[in-house]
């Protein structure tokens, strides 16, 4: 047994001074701080904060069949790193998708042996595949996603409605979500300038993302289905959100730390780091978000990690039209959305929910995403007061590619442990993640 002890441990009623008690992989007690344990091994924190691990529910992993852009080893380093302990891969930009049960198993073995943190996978909705939903299910995704518009890579072409029709039933029967990429293409202003981001901002209007949860929201309430809609950059759209979960929709929402941090008008011309879909929006599309966190219409914060290599950036051109559109950003995203978080008068109980315990529950991991007992030890130790500079050298993603380069933020990720294990720790010089612990997970 060893001990953990902190003068501000967040559990879901709210902080407090604690001892965690962890036998094995689980924690089986949370004591008091002052308690007096014998035979066992006891790590005082102070003043660290001890968190949940993070459940980040939304990473592009790329391995296999694009590990030139990120892989299983890189990134779940990078994730241990930034007090992330269990991540959910989505189905594309590897190579096979995960449209197949056979997919599934290429990425399982290509993920053996490579895994810092724990993994779980989605599946994809394309046309045509509805009769391989359920048995993807059987195998253990915990999700599926579809594109209702073009993805960006041929091997997961985008979900008409009439797709979407299809697969729902098989989703709705065995309860699990369908997470959409939500914009519909239509009208827009053409683009003349491809360096300006402005343009690029107008090129894929707000309108889109408005009628795609629309589209949504109905095929949700034909079906009966659970749907999430991911990254949400559209702060006008949280009306109609809301509305839907006001009516009994199973509707969810999440967003990202780049949709929190950054507004289109602090963002250079050409500079494709910022570059993604749907595009950082306008500062009062950030504070909307913001408020939709705070007012529970947004549900969860994930990194959307959807980095490509240097040369698909196109930096030199710095040409958005051309350039890739994904942010690098798994191992920052705490502490960005801490930095945001205080400055706007929420607090750390706060991260830790939308950051752990409601990813956790929205994909059914019920050992993760909290400090209770009989809960996987996933811990963190994070310093709230610590402030730094994000720099290209401390970046552990497989490229140091980030738009957030340079930026100040708040708190810092002192120690990372999984199921009972430190995989991390800052104190280290040259902290060595020779410790392959991560495993695959499944929901329950």
């Amino acid at each position: 047994m060893r001990a953990l002890r902190s003068r501000r441990v967040v559990t879901p009623q709210g902080e407090r001074a604690a001892t965690v008690i962890v036998d094995g992989e689980r924690i089986t007690a949370i004591e008091p701080y002052e308690i007096a344990i014998e035979s066992t091994q006891v790590e005082d924190l102070g003043s660290l904060a001890l968190l949940p691990g993070l459940v980040d529910t939304h990473v592009h992993l790329n391995e296999p069949g694009r590990t030139e852009w990120e892989g299983f080893a890189s990134a779940t380093a990078a994730a241990a790193a930034g007090g992330v302990t269990t991540l959910v891969d989505m189905p594309l930009n590897c190579v096979p998708a995960t449209t197949s049960v056979h997919a599934l198993r290429t990425k399982h073995r290509a993920a053996q042996g490579k895994l810092h943190v724990d993994c779980g996978f989605y599946g994809g909705v394309v046309p045509g595949n509805a009769d391989a939903l359920e048995p993807l299910i059987d195998a253990g995704v915990l999700g599926f996603k579809a594109f209702l518009i073009d993805s960006g890579v041929d091997e997961l072409p985008r979900a008409e409605a009439r797709d979407l029709r299809t697969a729902l039933p098989h989703l709705a029967r065995r309860g699990v979500p369908l997470l959409a990429h939500c914009e519909l293409e239509g009208d827009a202003p053409p683009v003349d300038d491809p360096r300006s981001y402005a343009q690029y901002v107008r090129s894929r209007p707000r309108a889109w993302e408005e009628s795609a949860i629309a589209l949504l929201i109905a095929l949700a309430e034909e079906s009966g289905a659970r749907v999430h809609v991911v990254h949400l950059a559209d702060a006008d759209a949280l009306g109609a959100i809301a509305s839907a979960k006001a009516r009994g929709t199973a509707i969810t929402a999440e967003t990202c730390p780049h949709y929190l941090g950054f507004a289109a008008e602090e963002i250079p011309d050409g500079d494709p780091r910022f570059k993604c879909a749907p595009p950082i929006r306008e500062r009062d599309c950030r504070e909307g978000l913001w408020r939709g966190l705070k007012e529970g219409i947004v549900d969860l914060v994930v990194s959307d990690h959807s980095p490509c290599t240097p040369a698909l950036k196109r930096m030199r051109e710095g040409d958005l039209a051309r350039a890739w559109g994904g942010i690098a950003g798994l191992q920052l995203g705490l502490c960005a959305t801490y930095t945001e978080a205080i400055a706007r008068g929420a607090t750390l109980a706060d991260v830790v929910r939308w950051m752990a315990e409601t990813p956790a529950r929205f994909v059914g991991l019920s050992r993760k995403g909290r400090i209770e007992v009989g809960m996987d030890a996933d811990l963190v130790a994070f310093d709230p007061s610590a402030s730094f500079k994000v720099e290209r050298r401390a970046i552990l993603h497989r490229h140091d590619l980030t738009p957030w380069e340079g930026r100040a933020m708040r708190g810092r990720v002192v120690a990372t442990w999984l199921r009972g294990e430190r995989v991390y720790d800052a104190r280290v010089a040259e902290w060595s993640f020779s410790r392959v612990r991560g495993q695959v997970v499944t929901s329950g």
